[in-house]
Order: structure tokens, then sequence, then C-alpha cells
């Protein structure tokens, strides 16, 4: 364990969920661990719980700043870790106590390790299982940059950054972008593996908790944050060969669909209509993605009649 882990955790108004968050944390089998919690502007008992653990745990460091959103949070922890590797975990989430432990024996050849994870929704953990087998020990990067847009065939591996170990390097240059707040993890990421031609590995083994909470971010009904991702893949579309384009196009028309049913509910005439639009230019793309899914593409003609 000569190798320092860097953990960042933002957060912000999770009182009810950031001690088992912790815990799992400072519990793991890996012990040379960096955790560096940003305490983003919380108005709950939140900044007090990281303060409490910080005073019983001297690898925990705190950070109290005035809230920015998600992406300020996460940048403050880029900026002042000092590991050799970085991990992510969300604050209402929870991990197995070998989580880093196996994270770290799986990238001693490759640049991320990455591992499968947990749906929790408060009454059951549902694992999350890859439709099709990941056989390869080493993933180079054009896969690597594919499997998150790949997401019906790969949901265990997802373009989230807390179910993965990144080798301190790759991020060295780069950070979130403090205009996106939702969805900013998937651009990072693939971000990391454009620049950095990054190779990884997949254990086909859950060791995250993905918490479903109705006060997270992806709950939100806000326009402003649900078009935020839009933003997203048509910059990582950008971050692909032209082969491979269609696949960010088809994951963004399917986050059109999905602000298309929230324009529907709150009777916005205008952004129903945008949606529209948007549903109509990329169609072909989403069509193409879900060859083996009809009736998803059943679902997204029905937003054009």
């Amino acid at each position: 364990m000569n190798n320092k882990i860097s953990i960042i955790i933002p957060v912000c108004n999770v009182e009810a969920y950031i001690r088992k968050c912790l815990d799992s944390v400072i519990n793991q089998t890996y012990s040379n661990l960096e955790i560096l919690l940003i305490n983003d502007g919380s108005t709950d008992n939140s900044g007090i719980i990281c303060d409490e653990y910080a005073g019983k745990d001297s690898r925990i460091k705190v950070f109290h700043k005035k809230n920015g959103g998600v992406s300020s949070a996460l940048n403050v922890g880029l900026s002042d870790f000092t590991g050799d590797y970085i991990g992510f975990v969300d604050p209402d989430d929870w991990i197995e106590t070998d989580m880093f432990e196996e994270l770290f024996a799986a990238v001693a050849d490759v640049d991320i390790a990455v591992c499968s994870y947990f749906r929790d929704d408060g009454q059951d953990s549902v694992v999350m299982k890859n439709r099709n087998q990941i056989r390869n020990s080493v993933i180079p990067p054009d896969e690597m940059l594919l499997y998150p847009l790949m997401r019906d065939y790969y949901i265990g591996f997802c373009g989230y950054m807390w179910n993965k170990l990144f080798r301190r390097k790759l991020v060295a240059n780069l950070c979130f972008d403090e205009s996106i707040n939702y969805a900013q993890d998937v651009l990072l990421y693939s971000e990391i593996v454009n620049y950095n031609s990054a190779t990884g590995t997949y254990i086909n083994k859950p060791l995250y908790h993905y918490v479903q909470r109705a006060g997270a971010i992806t709950k939100s009904e806000s326009f402003d944050v649900k078009t935020d991702i839009l933003e997203v893949y048509k910059r990582v579309e950008k971050l692909l060969p032209e082969k491979d384009k269609y696949w960010a196009r088809g994951f963004y028309c399917y986050h059109a669909s999905v602000i298309y049913e929230l324009a529907v509910k709150k009777m916005n005439a205008d952004m129903l209509a945008k949606m529209q639009d948007e549903i109509k230019a990329f169609i072909d793309d989403y069509i193409k993605t879900n060859i083996d899914f009809p009736e998803k593409n059943e679902r997204m003609k029905r937003f054009l009649t």
C-alpha cells in the first residue's frame, strides 16, 4: 500500500446520507487513503458531520466553500489532491469495503480500472449487469470511449466517475466544466480517455452502491439542469472518430426525449417544440444505436407524431 489513493467527495445538504458514505470509505481494506470532503455551502449539518469525521480520522481533509455547484466542488478536490491515484464517491452513495483494494489491484497495467455497481432504491440493491461481456483484460481507448455510450449493452460500465480509479497523470491538465452541473462527469471521463489515449480494465463485480433518492440532481425538473446533458453529448461527439459519432448523437436524441416528456408535464409548448425538432434531427442515429431494442425505437417514434 505504498501508493496513495485520493478520494474526492463533494458534499451539499446530505446529512441523512453522509455518515453511511463516510463509514464505508474510512473502513476500506485499502488503507493508504487521502479523503477530501468539499462542503459546497451546505445549509444543513453536512459540514459539521464532515468536521466531526476529520477529527476522528487524520486521512480526511475538509474544505468549506460557498455554494457553487458540484463541478466547482469537485474542482477544489482536483486542485488539492496528492495521491498517486484518484477516485470519486458521491456523498449519498456508499461502497463495498474492498472497492479500492480491488480497483488498485486491477489498475496495475492500465490507466483506469472500472467496476460494476448496484442501483439502490432504499429497499433493494440491483446489480447492473452488462448485456455483452467485456472480454479484453486491457480495453483500448476507442472502446473505453464507446462503452458508456453503448449503455444498453454495457450498463455496468457507464460513464460516471464514481465506479473508477484513475492514475494521477490523467487529470493533470483537466477539470470539470463549472458551467455544467448535470452529466459533467460523463464529459470529463470522455476527455480523460480521449486526451490521454487511456486504456482500462473492467472488474465484473459490483462494488459501488448508487443510491436513488428524490432530491438528487438526476431527479431535477429544471430545464436549465436537464439541458446541460445535451451540451455534454454535443461535446462528447466531437471527441469521437467520425465512424462512432452516431453513438453520441443517439444518446443526445434519447435525452431530448426525456426533456420532451418533462415539457409535456409542465405544459411548456416552446420547449416541447424545440425538443421535437432535436429528436427529428437525430432519430436515425437513435434507431441505429437501438437496432436490438425495437421497443425503444417505437417509443421514440411516438414523439414525432
